[in-house]
């Protein structure tokens, strides 16, 4: 299936239904008097979240959606039926904008939020309405009013608890399928991720995460270069960024500094708030290399980190285990740190 993580839709809710003119026609009873009702109110427009799609893409070809209108008054005081509401559902995670002005209308994270987007137009008043006194024979009534058309700009965040990041070809690919049971493609040339994946990571019976890999980032992503900057908005959510490296490119040290520094750049750039999430380096391919624990201490004692640091294989899964036990337990204290606060 392609991944599609942005769309614009226009949304029409239905007009509501005009009042009715009309008068009491029975025999026996000379004057009977207004008896129009009033209209029916036009439907509103939801959008609803589902787990059961995790992609825009069906968006791309349908994209106009409209509810149904309320209907004219009847006789005898009888209302006119009002218009279904129409709801549209689309992947959890999507944040929904007023693309004429901007403005976040909403946001859907979890299964079954829903979110009002077009609200439905009023009903008109029946002639019944307009009796009085003064004014026994009413031959007035009220249209209804129209319901709200807007365009919507609707962009998708995966939802994930870790985010991978890293240069092309760095193993990220290689990571999630041996920590999850997701099957991204893997190749030996650059670029062979196109599009996000989520892998769910099992600790226990009753402890998991999600994982999300982007396309590699290169230098110059934030100037449009490369894939990896298009996709970088579905780390937003996530705790905590696992910063992958390849151990195994390059043999001086300054090197492999050099693209750590080049990556922080980039996301700098690119949000500010990104790079100042919690962030840890995970030096991969140790099965190619002899004195990967000195050339790691050289690398973090050079860059004077801070955050956590761990040495892994994603090939055979040397230091995998120990390295998701570790993501567990951290993000179960911020969860915690989350219900203190």
């Amino acid at each position: 299936m392609k991944f599609t993580d942005e769309a614009k839709i226009t949304v029409k809710a239905g007009n509501g239904g005009d009042g009715s003119v009309s008068f009491r026609r029975e025999k026996y009873i000379p004057r009977g008097g207004p008896d129009g009702g009033d209209g029916g109110n036009g439907g509103d427009v939801f959008l609803k979240a589902t787990s059961g799609l995790n992609t825009l893409i069906d968006f791309r070809v349908g994209n106009r959606f409209s509810a149904t209108h309320g209907e004219t008054g009847r006789s005898k005081n009888r209302n006119g039926p009002a218009g279904d509401n129409l709801v549209v559902e689309v992947p959890c995670g999507t944040k929904i904008y007023n693309e004429e002005t901007n403005e976040l209308i909403g946001d859907l994270i979890e299964d079954d939020d829903v979110c009002l987007v077009a609200k439905g137009g009023k009903a008109g008043k029946g002639n019944t309405r307009f009796k009085s006194s003064r004014n026994r024979a009413p031959r007035q009534s009220s249209p209804g009013t129209l319901g709200e058309y807007r365009t919507l700009y609707l962009e998708l965040s995966l939802l994930a608890d870790v985010g991978l990041l890293g240069y092309p070809n760095a193993g990220k690919s290689t990571f999630i399928r041996s920590i999850s049971a997701a099957k991204p493609k893997v190749a030996d040339y650059p670029f062979t991720t196109l599009h996000p994946n989520l892998g769910m990571v099992r600790i226990d019976y009753e402890k998991s995460f999600v994982v999300a890999d982007i396309p590699g980032i290169i230098e110059g992503a934030s100037d449009g270069i490369g894939l990896g900057i298009a996709f970088l908005k579905h780390l937003r959510r996530t705790r905590i960024l696992l910063h992958i490296i390849d151990l195994a490119e390059f043999t001086e040290e300054t090197k492999i500094i050099d693209n750590i520094r080049s990556i922080e750049a980039e996301l700098l750039a690119f949000d500010e708030k990104l790079f100042n999430k919690e962030r840890w380096l995970v030096f991969n391919k140790l099965d190619l290399l002899q004195n990967e624990e000195s050339k790691i201490r050289k690398i973090v004692s050079d860059l004077k980190w801070e955050q956590p640091y761990y040495g892994i294989s994603a090939v055979t899964k040397e230091g995998t285990k120990k390295l998701t036990q570790k993501i567990m337990r951290r993000l179960d204290q911020l969860n915690e740190e989350d219900v203190i606060s």
